[in-house]
């Protein structure tokens, strides 16, 4: 017997004792079948619902274990080990989440023997791909993981998606100020159609979704079937349980980032002589210290770095020159969001997916909704505490009293923007205010909303993209849907809510500007194009790079959605100068700049900030750009009186993750063009499409 072999017989024994298993026992994979499509997707077919998360470990660690582990490590502070610096991040994210508290806390509680079952399956699933294959453990004791892990990383993935880290970076910088993130919202667009408005007469779904191309919050698309009921195909993130979003055969739904007010910062009101004591309802409290330790890793060796944090009865208490600030956050009060999107995984109506919904267990994600009855809707979604009246939520709050420190609990369905089924027959939400989500005559009205929620009242850019496009629309062709998902003009003058005097960028004075008269006369050629053959959209691309850098380093305590106009002027020598300098003009086609990279795979990229086309890009080679957030996981589906009649999606590059695989690049032509692929979720027609069947073993 084998080294290798005796290693894994015996780890895949510890897996099978140490994980504490439901009545079902350990799982036999021989029943689960995986099926790989034209494209590598897996369709995963078993019995029960618990084999079938079994298979969706097995295939997503197949085409990504690397990944997978990545939201793993960081719920043990242990990313930073592995990825150096570039993981620091994620690790600090789930020490502030407190993401071992909230789950020893609620887990024996709060999960279903159902859902606890699907947990089991895909841990199962996880460690014994890890058993089959021990040298692509990428740290020492990570496996077996368990249940409890697989939802402490989904508090973490939460905590990030609802930019908590914003209001924490805000603190350690100086800038006390609590407010919407500054600069271009990355996101999502999602729409939905009711048959009176389409001319098929079908009811339409799109999701287009932004998300980081790599990494731990990018997406995985899959399908899973089992004869309990659970037949859905659409993504997820690594370590996801079920799809986050997608279609099942008789409805569909989308999500979109909103950036209303999840959490709230607290001024506390130290001890003049007594150390690390604040003041709470008249009397004097401990800050309890807690100690962040890390091992980051700086090339061959790991470097121990450890600081100290503190805790309030609100939450993390951070110290800065300013003071001592607390932070509350909503995302590790609920920790049930994975139990919620397998409800809706299995709704088989709109009475079913609003009973999901009523869960209320995603601390943020709008909701974008469409099914075979014609029924479309939209959720301004959130856990939405009850706070008090008589303070500013929106900027610091004092943190001496009770009366700040909201209950958790949070504001019912029927108090949030839910607009469902509106006469003009559209829904729609592209990261902007939750006020306009459809025709304006059908809008919702913030005063009839509870002022405290939070809701933010501002448009997008790609927002005021698509009203102009209904606005020409009587009943919408599924040819003018693709056209609207993929345009790449934003709309002129420029604006983003959050950099409200964006258009600086091209109405510079040149008589005040002069070294800038060049670069200015060619931006007066520029029709607000980020196609990839557009010749004046590389500078604006580049003078965007600029003002995130500035944006990211901003350390002043108010910010008024503005910036100063020689920033602007500081942002076209950038991009004057980068051009000149790799490219010898300043007309440069915008596929020549931005480039979709993927092993020896270079194509142009269409796409700037806040185009419905969305990327964003980072310096890649030779003055040259790469895509790196942005249109990710795209789906098309559409619905008559019988279920899903068509499914068209794509993904940036491939079903694998894999150097070498042949799904690693292979929907990469697709995505640059602006393509989609044909999906099916009929088990016959995959089986007899099939590239590849087999059992996970």
């Amino acid at each position: 017997m084998s080294v290798s072999f005796h290693f894994r017989l015996c780890f895949l024994f510890f897996v099978v004792c140490a994980v504490e298993l439901p009545a079902t026992g350990q799982i036999d994979p021989a029943p689960i079948t995986i099926a790989r499509d034209a494209w590598g997707v897996p369709h995963i077919f078993a019995p029960t619902d618990p084999q079938v998360a079994y298979g969706l470990a097995w295939a997503h660690a197949e085409d990504d274990f690397p990944t997978i582990q990545e939201p793993l490590l960081a719920v043990q502070g242990r990313l930073s080990e592995v990825k150096g610096k570039n993981g620091v991040l994620l690790d600090a994210i789930a020490f502030f989440a407190d993401v071992e508290g909230a789950v020893e806390t609620q887990f024996d509680s709060v999960f279903s023997p159902e859902y606890k079952a699907l947990l089991n399956g895909y841990v199962q699933g996880l460690n014994a791909f890890a058993a089959a294959h021990p040298d692509e453990i990428r740290a020492s004791g990570l496996f077996p993981t368990s249940e409890r892990e697989l939802v402490k990383a989904y508090i973490m993935t939460m905590m990030f998606i609802s930019n908590v880290h914003y209001d924490l970076i805000r603190i350690l910088q100086n800038t006390i100020v609590h407010q919407e993130a500054a600069g271009f919202h990355r996101g999502s667009n999602g729409w939905a159609f009711a048959p009176h408005k389409t001319e098929t007469g079908e009811t339409y779904l799109v999701s287009n979704t932004h998300q980081p191309l790599r990494g731990p919050t990018s997406w995985y698309e899959a399908h899973v079937q089992s004869e309990e009921g659970w037949d859905m195909l659409g993504a997820t993130f690594p370590a996801g349980v079920t799809p986050f979003l997608g279609t099942n055969r008789y409805l569909g739904w989308t999500h979109t980032t909103n950036y209303d007010d999840f959490d709230d910062v607290y001024k506390l009101v130290m001890h003049p002589k007594k150390k690390w004591h604040y003041r709470y309802d008249g009397k004097w409290k401990a800050l309890e210290k807690r100690v962040l330790k890390l091992k980051v890793k700086f090339g061959p060796v790991k470097i121990p770095v450890k600081r100290t944090f503190y805790w309030s009865v609100y939450g993390p208490a951070l110290k800065n020159k300013h003071g001592f600030y607390a932070i509350r956050f909503v995302c590790n009060q609920v920790i049930t969001a994975g139990q919620q999107w397998y409800a809706m995984n299995k709704a088989r109506n709109f009475t079913e997916f609003e009973a999901a919904l009523k869960r209320q267990s995603l601390p943020n994600q709008n909701v974008i909704y469409a099914d075979r009855d014609g029924r479309i809707a939209f959720l301004g979604n959130g856990l939405f505490p009850y706070r008090a009246t008589g303070y500013n939520w929106q900027g610091v709050v004092p943190g001496d009293t009770s009366a700040t420190n909201w209950p958790l609990k949070f504001l019912p369905l029927d108090s949030l923007i839910y607009v469902r089924d509106p006469e003009c027959g559209y829904v729609f939400n592209c990261n902007h205010t939750s006020y306009n989500c459809t025709c304006p005559a059908e809008n919702p009205r913030p005063e009839d909303y509870n002022p405290r929620i939070g809701y933010q009242p501002k448009n997008t850019a790609r927002a005021i993209r698509v009203g102009q496009f209904m606005a020409e629309t009587d009943k919408i062709s599924y040819a003018r849907v693709k056209e609207m998902k993929y345009d790449s003009r934003i709309p002129l003058p420029l604006y983003t809510r959050s950099i409200e005097n964006l258009d600086l960028l091209r109405s510079l004075d040149p008589a005040r500007y002069p070294d800038l008269r060049e670069v200015l006369a060619v931006l007066t050629k520029w029709d607000g194009s980020a196609e990839v053959d557009n010749e004046q959209a590389a500078i604006i691309s580049l003078a965007i790079q600029h003002l995130l850098k500035y944006i990211r380093g901003l350390g002043i305590a108010e910010y008024n959605n503005t910036l100063p106009e020689e920033e602007f002027a500081e942002a076209l020598r950038f991009a004057q100068k980068h051009l000149r300098k790799h490219f010898g003009t300043l007309e440069v086609p915008l596929g020549d700049l931005q480039k979709h990279v993927r092993g020896e795979q270079v194509m142009g990229i269409w796409g700037i900030p806040e185009v419905l086309t969305q990327m964003y890009t980072k310096p890649w080679e030779d003055g040259r750009y790469q895509s790196e957030l942005g249109d990710s996981y795209t789906l098309f589906v559409t619905y008559d009186a019988a279920g899903v009649k068509r499914i068209e999606t794509v993904v940036p590059y491939g079903a694998s993750n894999r150097p070498g695989d042949p799904h690693y690049a292979d929907q990469m032509s697709l995505f640059v063009n602006k393509q989609l692929k044909t999906m099916s979720m009929d088990r016959t027609q995959i089986l007899d499409s099939a590239t590849r069947i087999y059992h996970p073993k």
